[in-house]
């Protein structure tokens, strides 16, 4: 099992395939199977090289001690220690959800290094707005909503978190639920889950979503292709992926209809397709359209 080691740092990570390097990344909760065991990596992997690693605070990457690095700075510059340990001088990345945030706000600063950016499901602001459908929320009482979940997974069992969460599946897991296949999908989402800390993502949640600003301006600075993907039902990246779209000078906008935020899980045959596709474009052409 390979592992990036740097001080008191250890992040895990998987490297198939051969061809251009793509370096993913994951959602909160999640970790480097959400690309695997959808299909994706696999699928791509026949083209590309496929590097996927756990985020801090995620799956089997570990920190032993303080400065655990659960800032979104940080976490961008994750990307460069990846491929600087790997050598690779130019590189994709495939990211979803939190790790998105991340991915967007590396190429803000380093979109130069990038052959391409994929978001999917994500926001350039680590504090997305609520979306319309739930009226006005207090930012106060939405901090403290936040940190009584941070409070549950920390000194909540288990079997009690899975049990809780398929009952109440939220804004993020409500169409993975009804999904007439649903009882697969959530076996790969409790692998998630199985696999976790719950004190270090507890942590992470604390630390990480501190920034509501959608940063216009950076966006604006992202010079290479990118892919903004999410579900049609993903309600609360809607307008965060609209922003996105309006200020990122050469992207390709695509929302897929009838599922939700787990986009790779919900649907992975029009992910697949939707990502192959926008590299293909990429490689015949250096934009993110024909």
């Amino acid at each position: 099992m390979p592992y990036l080691k740097r001080g008191h740092l250890s992040i895990y990570y998987e490297d198939v395939g051969e061809g251009e390097p793509i370096i993913t990344n994951h959602g909160l909760s999640e970790d480097g199977t959400y690309w695997s065991e959808t299909g994706v990596t696999a699928e791509l992997a026949e083209n590309y090289r496929v590097i996927s690693m756990d985020m801090r605070g995620h799956g089997r990457t570990t920190i032993d001690g303080e400065p655990f690095g659960y800032d979104v700075a940080t976490m961008a510059g994750d990307f460069n220690l990846m491929a600087d340990e790997l050598s690779l001088e130019k590189f994709h990345i495939l990211s979803h959800a939190t790790g998105g945030m991340a991915a967007v706000r590396y190429a803000m600063t380093s979109s130069e290094r990038l052959i391409s950016l994929m978001l999917t499901d994500t926001g350039s602001a680590t504090v997305p707005e609520s979306p319309a459908e739930f009226g006005e929320i207090d930012p106060g009482e939405s901090r403290q909503m936040h940190m009584a979940g941070v409070e549950f997974i920390k000194n909540t069992g288990l079997e009690e978190r899975l049990q809780y969460t398929r009952l109440n599946p939220g804004i993020f897991l409500f169409k993975m639920a009804e999904h007439p296949d649903s009882e697969e999908m959530w076996q790969i989402y409790e692998g998630f889950v199985r696999r976790q800390d719950p004190v270090a993502v507890g942590t992470f949640m604390e630390r990480f979503y501190a920034d509501p600003n959608p940063m216009e301006e950076g966006l604006r600075q992202i010079k290479c292709p990118t892919l903004i993907l999410l579900g049609e039902f993903d309600l609360l990246f809607i307008k965060p992926s609209d922003i996105m779209a309006k200020e990122i000078p050469d992207n390709r906008h695509v929302v897929l209809e009838g599922i939700g935020h787990m986009t790779a899980i919900e649907d992975p045959p029009r992910t697949i397709q939707t990502i192959s596709d926008f590299l293909e474009t990429v490689r015949k052409t250096g934009k993110s359209n024909p």
